[in-house]
């Protein structure tokens, strides 16, 4: 694939990625608006904290923007290998406004569950809660397509936080028929299971960016080896490693050609192994080769 065509790929991919962030965003606010404005007027700390939970994820979907924004930028000459990691970096940040309002969760539970009270509860407020919901369900179900169809690890992790909004207001909603019913207490410890969903948010964002940035294998080596030993010049490989986002992929190996072939000819069939293995994996970005004979042990070294 030309230099210029992956370009103008990983630019439409990224402007696509933008959009479906800022429509997202759009529906974020309006959700955090009325779960607050519903929290105040209730007085229950469970749809307070649903509030603001609702409002770190558009919160989240700024930091997304402008963890997108300086991504998509094109490698220079101090950043020779692209500026994809600022996309992770922007899922860290994600993290940060999960860690922050877990915190605030507890803090409120903890608060009511020791200093009493009981939150007004009417129809409306219910319906409301309702209603905010199913916008978080269609949120998560279009945000985890677009994730898959653009590979976008940061569209995944602000899924990811979407849905742990769809099962705390799934939650609260479930508090507030309680408290309706006569059970005060429910509003507390459903603010108790909304910090127990965000918290398991944090875990799975955490481990996704760790693997990134700890440079985890991305690619099994079987697979690659299929490719390169499919070229009838080649007689092997070994020291595969590949490493970047799943989208975002960098590769180094080591090719095993007669030790008795051309310079120009080995210089010419690391094009072709190169070239075969981006047509095969369309995710990565470079790959590096080096050429070298077969160890001793190798059947036609012999």
């Amino acid at each position: 694939m030309a230099d210029t065509d992956r370009t103008r790929i990983l630019t439409d991919r990224y402007s696509a990625v933008v959009s479906v962030l800022y429509r997202v965003l759009v529906l974020n606010l309006a959700v955090a608006v009325i779960k607050i404005g519903l929290g105040y007027a209730t007085g229950a700390v469970s749809i307070l904290s649903d509030g603001f939970h609702s409002l770190t994820d558009a919160a989240s979907n700024v930091v997304a923007l402008v963890g997108v924004s300086v991504a998509r930028r094109p490698p220079d000459q101090n950043h020779p290998y692209g500026h994809r990691k600022y996309e992770t970096m922007a899922s860290l940040g994600i993290l940060v406004f999960l860690v922050i309002v877990l915190v605030q969760v507890l803090g409120a539970a903890y608060d009511r569950l020791v200093n009493g009270g009981a939150p007004k509860v009417f129809p409306e407020g219910i319906g409301i809660m309702t209603i905010t919901l199913v916008v978080n369900l269609f949120v998560v179900a279009y945000e985890e397509r677009e994730a898959k169809r653009l590979n976008s690890e940061v569209l995944s992790a602000d899924a990811k936080h979407t849905r742990s909004d769809v099962l705390t207001s799934g939650t609260v909603l479930g508090a507030l028929l309680g408290v309706w019913w006569g059970y005060p207490l429910l509003d507390p410890f459903a603010a108790f299971f909304v910090a127990a969903f965000i918290g398991r948010a944090c875990w799975g964002i955490a481990q996704e960016a760790s693997r990134i940035l700890a440079d985890e294998i991305v690619m099994a080596e079987d697979d690659v080896r299929a490719v390169v030993r499919s070229i009838p010049q080649v007689l092997g490989c070994h020291q595969i490693r590949t490493r970047g986002p799943a989208d975002y992929v960098f590769m180094d190996l080591h090719v095993w050609l007669d030790g008795r072939t051309p310079l120009a000819s080995a210089h010419a069939t690391s094009h072709i192994v190169k070239d075969l293995l981006m047509k095969r994996f369309p995710h990565l970005v470079d790959v590096v080769i080096h050429i070298e004979p077969p160890p001793p042990e190798h059947p036609t070294a012999q």
